[in-house]
């Protein structure tokens, strides 16, 4: 049984990412000033805060499995250092084909400063909005990861989730190793949206 606390806490995010994405798609001209209240409305009292992905792919097997796993992401209507932290797991449009998506995990963001172990790459810090993704398998090379050291930094707005939970197969499940930040705004949704039944039938085998 949910605890009363817990949904206190639920609904303030249900409430936040409501606004967040009624802004989001007013500034963007998709709704007009006499639609943000109704759209804020029916953001927060349908749907969820989250939804189910599969992925597969070498550069994230040491965390989802190297046969692939389906995941519980949390929404992110708009990403930035305040709602996505550094050890978070996320999933982003590619950059170089925004019909797919990728999962990896965020490594740095906004006035990092980047350095390479190649002495001939110069270093540089990343600019506002742009971020450094990279894949969980140490043991693939740099240049064999499809991550930034392929395509480079990529814009936080890519950003569309965060991986919180991950079913590798009936048996072998569990939530994601975020950032503690992220873990502890995550808990209250993953006790009321976590549904593993659910996520075991949508599950490609």
């Amino acid at each position: 049984m949910v605890a009363p606390s817990t949904w206190f806490r639920y609904i303030a995010s249900k409430l936040d990412y409501s606004v967040s994405l009624s802004r989001k798609i007013y500034v963007g001209g998709q709704i007009a000033d006499t639609e943000i209240f109704d759209t804020i409305w029916k953001n927060l009292f349908q749907g969820k805060l989250t939804f189910l992905h599969w992925n597969k792919g070498e550069e994230m097997a040491s965390t989802i499995g190297t046969q692939g796993g389906t995941l519980l992401v949390r929404k992110i209507p708009a990403a930035d250092p305040t709602r996505v932290y550094v050890g978070d797991v996320v999933v982003l449009k590619d950059p170089l084909n925004v019909d797919k998506y990728l999962v990896r995990r965020l490594a740095a963001v906004e006035g990092f400063e980047m350095a390479s172990t190649d002495e001939k790459d110069e270093p540089f810090v990343l600019e506002k909005d742009q971020c450094w993704v990279l894949g969980d398998n140490e043991s693939l090379k740099p240049k064999e990861s499809y991550d930034s050291r392929t395509f480079g930094p990529v814009t936080m707005t890519n950003i569309v989730g965060r991986v919180i939970y991950c079913l590798r197969n009936a048996v072998d499940h569990g939530p994601v190793n975020n950032s503690h930040f992220s873990e502890r705004q995550d808990s209250h949704v993953l006790e009321v949206e976590l549904d593993v039944d659910e996520m075991a039938k949508n599950h490609k085998v």
